[in-house]
């Protein structure tokens, strides 16, 4: 999470990966429970549209998501792949990402946000991974569907820009792993590249054009996503977007790699086993190291905003569980803290103002326990007065549509600046699939309900 270090922002830890049992019914939402889905109903949305003076409108829904940030050079792509300011010559890049909301056809979004040139894309494909699981290099034989750019097999993005392919005729189930295949001829000419290093999840290198073959023998395995930042489907009757800002904690340091165990990837399929909330998707949009007032691994909050969550396809929900990381990097007297309190109490009124101007409820997330961390916490306690100074702001302002209560779920009731033992990595910071479990069922389900 942390600027100060690449320890505590970089790679991706695995935490243990232990199942808890999952509640019967839902505390946080009392009586008002929703109906479960019944066995063998039918989850795939249907196709819809809007009917203008012209032809139908197809709306399309968010389904998995990625914020797009600048490759550090420690999480750009290894030798041979990377050369001289050129990357990924020659290359198929495959990848599997987790979709959230179902859907029988495809968009893809390629970003350039952060290249130095223009990304050239000569030939892409979807596929369905072997076995289904994430982050396998072979796709399932005969299931490769090649991915076009208005009509044409091959793309080129423009520095700071992204593209959205044509539609693609495949079904993916909600919560199902796709494998997405790039090939670059030329490469991309820079070495500033697009990419979103805490994946979690395993990518594939290999020289040459092989996006539509079923296994990549001898491929490079590297725990980063490039150039990917979305992926969309046709929008049903019930399909809304929840857009999640955030930082490491929701980016999911700590989970298991390949495990997709991130609180949000165990929130939707929570959301999921109830009727009214079974076509809710997520855009997970957080990064280790992110802040809302100050960039550090990728832009600042508020200057991102835009892009990863007004832009997105279908949105009704904003998420904002972000601010450990302006308060653990600001220095540790009464004067810095208090204007970081100051600062992030005016950008999250920044942040509800613009997103109900788009007709986005928000809900506020409260700041978890760092007490113990050797990089945030300090002797006199100072930045946990801020952290708390800013939850009695989160619970009480009346600010946000309603209010997430993650300190509670995971504090230590010994110590209440501290994580629960069970919940805790070690760093006393970032939270294990255990504690990924408490936040995903610490949200009430009725906040995601039409």
């Amino acid at each position: 999470m942390g600027i100060r270090t690449a320890l505590l922002v970089a790679g991706s830890s695995q935490g243990a990966a232990v199942a808890t049992p999952r509640p019967a019914s839902d505390p946080s939402d009392g009586a008002d429970q929703p109906e479960p889905v019944g066995p063998g109903e039918d989850l795939a949305p249907q196709r819809t549209g809007h009917r203008h003076s012209g032809p139908a409108v197809q709306r399309w829904a968010t389904s998995w998501a990625s914020m797009p940030q600048l490759a550090e050079p420690d999480n750009m792509p290894p030798a041979p792949f990377s050369e001289d300011d050129r990357v990924l010559a020659d290359s198929t890049l495959r990848q599997t990402i987790r979709v959230s909301a179902a859907g029988s056809r495809i968009r893809l979004r390629l970003s350039n946000a952060f290249g130095g040139a223009p990304l050239p894309v000569t030939a892409a494909t979807v596929a369905l991974p072997e076995g289904g699981r994430a982050g396998v290099s072979a796709i399932l034989p005969g299931s490769a569907r090649p991915v076009t750019f208005s009509g044409r097999a091959s793309v080129t993005v423009p520095v700071g820009a992204q593209i959205v392919s044509d539609p693609v005729d495949i079904s993916v189930p909600a919560r199902a792993n796709l494998t997405v295949t790039l090939y670059l001829a030329q490469g991309q000419a820079s070495d500033r590249i697009t990419a979103h290093p805490g994946s979690r999840t395993t990518s594939y290198l290999l020289r040459g054009n092989h996006v539509a073959e079923p296994r990549l023998p001898g491929a490079t395995p590297v725990d980063h996503w490039y150039f990917l930042s979305g992926l969309e489907v046709p929008a049903g009757p019930g399909t809304r977007v929840a857009v999640l800002l955030g930082d490491s904690l929701t980016d999911g340091r700590g989970s298991t790699t390949n495990g997709n165990d991130r609180w949000p990837d165990q929130l939707v399929a929570r959301l999921h086993a109830y009727r009214p909330t079974r076509d809710v998707a997520l855009a997970n949009q957080a990064a280790g190291g992110n802040r809302v007032l100050n960039d550090g691994l990728g832009p600042n909050a508020l200057a991102r905003l835009d892009r990863d969550v007004l832009a997105q396809s279908g949105v009704t929900w904003l998420v904002v569980f972000e601010g450990i990381n302006d308060i653990g990097t600001a220095e540790a007297t009464e004067a810095a803290q208090r204007a970081v309190t100051d600062d992030l109490i005016t950008a999250y009124d920044q942040i509800v103002t613009r997103a109900h101007a788009q007709g986005i409820r928000v809900y506020g997330v409260t700041l978890t326990p760092f007490g113990g961390n050797p990089e945030y916490d300090d002797p006199a306690r100072i930045r946990d007065a801020t952290r708390q100074a800013v939850n009695r702001w989160i619970r009480g302002s009346g600010r946000f549509d309603s209010v997430i209560d993650f300190d509670r779920a995971v504090r230590d009731p010994a110590d209440p600046r501290r994580l629960l033992p069970v919940a805790d990595t070690g760093d006393h910071l970032h939270l294990n699939p255990v504690g990924y479990r408490m936040l995903a069922d610490a949200v009430p389900t009725r906040l995601f309900r039409q």
